[in-house]
């Protein structure tokens, strides 16, 4: 099996040193496998352990992936030195490794920190899609009323241009698929 010829951009990206790194390209472009071996260089050049590094992905489907592969990539160096307690150890250390999703990562450290930000309870949990719609249409319903109990003029005109004499549901629904749309 030859070895993988790395681009000079796959290179800087391997062996940048002192700093951090965004690994940015398109779809089936090698970004996993520039990464993995980022990884590997760490764990066997600077001896860095795994659990001390970093790693987020956009999906979990990433996460799982770039995880595996860091795994056999570990197991194919140590058939190459089968005697190297710090590869040994980087397979123990695995399953403590940051790589994971951006947002679980985020949650991970709000979990952990809560106590420094105002008004999280330490129980705090993340809503499903579900119960988003429904707070969603809970806080419509609750700004649609306030604006007409407040008869504000630019609400009123709005209301007039977007909705039918007795339905402002046109309207509502108008707000929820551009909230939809800039959320994507």
């Amino acid at each position: 099996m030859s070895k993988v010829k790395w681009t000079s951009s796959q290179q800087d990206a391997i062996y940048e040193k002192g700093s951090n790194i965004l690994v940015a390209a398109a779809a089936g472009s090698g970004k996993t496998a520039v990464l993995v071996e980022r990884i590997i260089n760490k764990i066997i050049n600077e001896k860095i352990d795994i659990d001390k590094l970093l790693v987020v992905t956009f999906t979990n489907s990433a996460a799982a992936e770039m995880r595996e592969r860091v795994l056999n990539a570990i197991y194919k160096k140590l058939e190459e030195n089968p005697e190297d307690e710090n590869l040994q150890r980087q397979i123990t250390l695995l399953n403590k490794a940051s790589i994971c999703t951006i947002d679980s990562f985020c949650l991970e450290v709000v979990r952990n920190n809560f106590y420094e930000l105002e008004n999280i309870s330490p129980n705090f949990r993340i809503a499903d899609t579900t119960e988003i719609e429904l707070l969603k249409q809970e806080v419509i319903e609750d700004i649609f009323e306030e604006k007409y109990e407040k008869e504000d003029e630019d609400f009123s005109k709005l209301i007039n241009v977007y909705t039918s004499y007795r339905d402002d549901t046109p309207l509502k629904d108008l707000v929820l698929k551009i909230d939809s749309y800039i959320r994507k």
